[in-house]
């Protein structure tokens, strides 16, 4: 594994030794798998504490859900939503905490309030102020492949080569990223699983995942729980799909991703933990 380091606003984040788990907590009432469960901010911060004693290394806060299909959120309603349990959750922990958004002005708020990392599903695209802002604040960004937008990714998705594609989009969008300012450095790039992919895009993405390793920065993967995962062991109720998800994030933490971005935190830990003793390197 290469080795790469993450500067957090000051938190430096290793991901040479072994993957770090980013815990999801969703702030919405839409979200495809837990939708509603953490709206309330108190339950929310909860919930975020428990999944960083559980063993993760990056809280994912998110107001808009992305689910295929999903309605935009404003970023007054986004920001309504998850600063008030960034603010707490910043009291509590140095655990660093990213803010999934596409809108510059909710992730300006949320540094503001305690983030340090901004996870953008758009790698900078539908904003032409995100790049501007990591620029400026010096934070990691994770820069994700999508094909189409939320609402209508999963309308027939298309690819020549799905590998190669995403992976000369995310290159291009590295390249984007540092001439905007972003240092290398402070890049982390995500294929996207299941984000305007059908279920064999997604396979080839999974069986080349090394691919993306070449590009030189550190590689998310966040297949938990998703729709691939029912599709192909038939199980509907995303919240029962933690075997599917634990099979496809040892498949990652083998090929050598960085990390891995889950809901059940707790399994996936263990998950990696066997994964990366039997690759020879330590958690």
């Amino acid at each position: 594994m290469n080795k790469y380091q993450i500067d957090c606003c000051g938190k430096v984040l290793d991901l040479s030794a072994g993957p770090v788990i980013m815990g999801i907590l969703n702030v919405t009432p839409d979200s495809f798998s837990d939708g509603g469960k953490f709206l309330n901010p108190d339950e929310a911060v909860a919930q975020g504490l428990k999944m960083i004693a559980e063993g993760a290394g990056i809280i994912d806060i998110g107001g808009e859900s992305t689910r295929p299909g999903a309605e935009p959120v404003s970023d007054e309603g986004q920001i309504e939503r998850v600063v008030p349990v960034i603010q707490d959750l910043r009291r509590q922990t140095e655990t660093p905490i990213s803010i999934d958004t596409t809108s510059s002005k909710v992730a300006q708020t949320a540094l503001e309030a305690g983030a340090a990392i901004i996870n953008d599903i758009s790698a900078l695209r539908f904003d032409g102020q995100m790049a501007k802002l990591a620029a400026r604040e010096g934070v990691p960004v994770i820069l994700m492949h999508i094909q189409g937008k939320p609402r209508t990714m999963q309308t027939n998705p298309t690819y020549k080569d799905v590998v190669q594609d995403v992976k000369a989009f995310l290159n291009e969008r590295i390249e984007y990223a540092v001439a905007a300012g972003i240092k290398r450095s402070q890049i982390v790039i995500d294929p996207g699983f299941g984000f305007g992919k059908t279920l064999e895009h997604n396979l080839q993405l999974f069986r080349h995942i090394s691919e993306f390793l070449k590009l030189n920065v550190p590689v998310l993967a966040g297949p938990s729980r998703k729709s691939f995962i029912g599709k192909i062991l038939n199980i509907t109720n995303p919240s029962d799909r933690i075997f599917g998800t634990a099979a496809a994030v040892a498949w990652c933490v083998a090929a050598g991703v960085h990390i891995v971005r889950v809901h059940n935190v707790r399994e996936m830990a263990q998950v990696a933990r066997i994964i990366t003793a039997i690759r020879g390197t330590s958690l």
